[in-house]
């Protein structure tokens, strides 16, 4: 049983005469004719009572019926999700980013996701570290990364989404609260609270090399694996936390205060990752989304961008 037959008995079920069903699909009478008879030869029985006044359904055609429109429409059906999957209408886009320095540009990007391309769905992976971000991108275990890094690593294509910048988190009563300007030198002897090392967060890293670059290894009394708990014990009077300006947007917490630091005042940068030459239809709609869900700040060269949309 093939699907042409299948077509072909459909035509003839619902007209009723085999010249007008042969017109329906575009094709002579004898091939038609011959296709059903192929079908009846296959199946074992007739399907259809002919007259030289009329055509009608046997019992075992009107029991075909159903079963040949529910397989069309599966056709149909199946068509059209590989159809809508290789033009990015449909799929599944896995999406890291470390936490809430991310949320809103997470938000935007998914608000604008959803108005545009209700089939594609984010899976959103928090918690993910620029170095296993990244590791999970080029391995193709996730699609694109909300990430920051000091040198660009090969295989890797990307746009900055956003300018940030570090940043001291003191309790609110601590002396440096108030300050307009403090640096790093000038915490020495304080006690600080960090993310772990292991995740691998560029955050970290910077407050590592900052501090060293200052002339001492920070004396850290407390790790904490996000950075709501970190500010949670900042405000506990824990310690102070090194960390990034935009971390403060996805936290609500009393009790704390955000001060310039010095050595903060160049600015760095986030950046939405992909592997080069990634070629997921869905994956290419959210790049061209983001481009207006993320625009790359004023005056900061995006390289390289993402793919833009065809010519129609």
């Amino acid at each position: 049983m093939e699907i042409a037959q299948l077509r072909a008995f459909l035509a003839v079920a619902e007209e009723l005469h085999f010249g007008r069903a042969a017109e329906r699909l575009h094709m002579a009478q004898p091939p038609l004719s011959r296709a059903i008879k192929q079908l009846e030869r296959d199946l074992g029985t007739e399907l259809f009572e002919r007259t030289t006044r009329k055509v009608r359904l046997t019992t075992a055609g009107e029991a075909l019926l159903g079963p040949a429109r529910d397989v069309l429409e599966s056709m149909r059906v199946a068509r059209s999700a590989v159809t809508s999957a290789g033009e990015g209408e449909t799929g599944t886009v896995r999406l890291g980013f470390a936490g809430p320095s991310t949320y809103l540009l997470i938000g935007h990007l998914g608000r604008l996701v959803r108005e545009r391309h209700p089939g594609i769905e984010l899976n959103l992976q928090s918690t993910t570290y620029v170095y296993e971000a990244l590791r999970q991108v080029i391995a193709g275990e996730l699609d694109a990364a909300i990430v920051r890094w000091e040198r660009e690593p090969p295989g890797i294509a990307h746009r900055i989404v956003a300018t940030e910048h570090y940043v001291l988190v003191v309790p609110k009563d601590h002396p440096f609260a108030g300050r307009e300007l403090v640096s790093m030198a000038e915490c020495r002897d304080e006690a600080f609270v960090a993310l772990p090392a292991d995740p691998g967060s560029s955050v970290r890293d910077a407050f590592i090399r900052t501090a060293y670059d200052a002339g001492f290894a920070p004396d850290i009394v407390q790790t904490a694996p996000d950075s709501w708990t970190v500010m949670a014990l900042v405000a506990a009077r824990v310690g102070i936390t090194f960390t990034i300006d935009t971390a403060l947007d996805g936290v609500l917490q009393d009790g704390i205060a955000m001060v310039r630091l010095a050595e903060g005042l160049s600015p760095v940068y986030a950046r939405l990752a992909w592997r080069h030459g990634d070629q997921n239809p869905a994956l290419r709609e959210v790049l061209r989304a983001s481009v207006e869900a993320l625009p790359t700040p004023a005056g900061v060269t995006a390289r390289p961008g993402p793919p833009r949309p065809s010519p129609a």
